[in-house]
């Protein structure tokens, strides 16, 4: 029963000091999670060739968008 009320006893700046690290190790896994996402999906995107299909899209959404407005060009 003891062992469990044992971290009712730690400082405020033991606490602060933890919960900080806690918060930087989160936030570098995180990016380094993110990073490692992007890179296997640029890799396989390179693969894929898919660049030709997303700009014909990109192409005829604009197209669309300047017909119904032209004044988008000015």
């Amino acid at each position: 029963m003891a062992e469990r009320y044992e971290g009712i006893n730690r400082s405020r700046r033991e606490i602060f000091v933890n919960n900080f690290i806690g918060g930087i190790a989160w936030g570098l896994g995180a990016t380094v999670g993110l990073a490692i996402l992007l890179l296997v999906l640029g890799m396989i995107s390179s693969r894929v060739d898919l660049v030709p299909y997303v700009g014909e899209f990109v192409s005829d959404v604009s197209k669309e968008v300047l017909q119904k407005n032209p004044q988008l060009v000015e």
